[in-house]
């Protein structure tokens, strides 16, 4: 595994059959191998997996998928890490247990924060490629099947937000709220809730799951380049403006001698790693007209937009605009 690939079981075959979909249609209409979910372990890039996604949303005709998935959630079709967090005695330590372990599943992280007005779970999702709408309001159902399979009863969040709301009112049956348009994808829980003992608690079976689940996540870290990790931190911290050695090094918990030196052992440098990765998101966001050239590079974290036309020239030659009049 490495950075940025969502990983599947041999159960995804399963989850699609309740659907009713057959995995080699769906696969073969995502340009993949028909056979490829035979494979016990599976590895696709963000990419793929949003093709999937796209071809089964398209496939059903469902413009929902993320609440009918998640209304047909079962223990028997879950990943480990979600499996383990059904052991948890309530859904804060479901939701704590996750967010150190998402990562095993795919490129996303989870933030959680737990105070008196309850528990909000927020899902950060990598800049590009852009997600499937769908499939980011399942990311935020997904939390609602897990309360309830978990506490079987029918727990109903207090909030549930993200940037594109989808039309469909089965998500607001699902819910039993609206999703409201805002700048988070997030999940937020009564504090009632958030305590309310999980009928599947189970210790033993947590130990277990927890001793395998670390020996994976240390394996995942080991596979990785730090030029790969460093990539992937840059990715969250680009939009904050905080794409400096000092924050990445503080991300990935080592010293900024310490990452300047990993990154020159693998032959770069973090400078390197900071402009291929900032070029990569610019012809991404230039592709989108919807996103400005001034917005693009504060997403980039660049101070001045002055910056990125100087930075876009060395790598293109050319302007944001005009690439992306080429474009067109």
């Amino acid at each position: 595994m490495t950075a940025g690939l969502y990983t599947f079981t041999s159960a995804t075959s399963a989850t699609l059959a309740d659907l009713g979909l057959a995995a080699g249609p769906v696969l073969r209409a995502a340009g993949l191998p028909g056979d490829l979910f035979l494979d016990p372990r599976i590895s696709l890039t963000a990419e793929q997996f949003y093709r999937c996604w796209t071809a089964a949303e398209e496939i059903t005709g469902d413009s929902a998928l993320g609440a009918t998935l998640a209304a047909r959630l079962t223990a028997e079709t879950f990943q480990p890490p979600v499996f383990a967090a059904l052991c948890s005695p309530d859904l804060r330590h479901a939701a704590e247990r996750l967010a150190v372990y998402k990562r095993l599943m795919g490129p996303q992280r989870l933030v959680v924060g737990a105070g008196d007005d309850g528990l909000r779970v927020t899902t950060e999702m990598p800049p590009a490629p852009v997600p499937p709408r769908s499939l980011v309001a399942y990311e935020l159902t997904f939390w609602v099947a897990l309360a309830r399979l978990g506490t079987r009863t029918r727990v109903v969040p207090a909030r549930v937000t993200m940037p594109d709301p989808p039309a469909a009112e089965a998500y607001r049956e699902f819910l039993g709220v609206r999703i409201d348009r805002g700048p988070s994808v997030a999940v937020t829980f009564t504090t009632l809730d958030a305590r309310r003992p999980f009928l599947t608690a189970n210790a033993p079976m947590w130990e277990f799951f927890d001793a395998d689940l670390r020996r994976r996540l240390a394996g995942l870290d080991r596979a990785r380049t730090t030029a790969a990790r460093v990539r992937a931190v840059l990715l969250e911290l680009l939009p904050a403006g905080q794409g400096t050695t000092a924050h990445v090094s503080r991300r990935l918990a080592i010293s900024a001698r310490t990452l300047q030196r990993r990154l020159a052992g693998e032959g770069t440098t973090f400078q390197a790693v900071l402009g291929s990765t900032r070029q990569r998101l610019a012809r991404h966001y230039l592709a989108r007209p919807e996103v400005s050239v001034t917005e693009i590079a504060l997403l980039l974290g660049y101070d001045e937009p002055s910056s990125f036309y100087r930075a876009f020239h060395q790598w293109s030659g050319t302007t944001p605009q005009q690439a992306r009049e080429a474009r067109h």
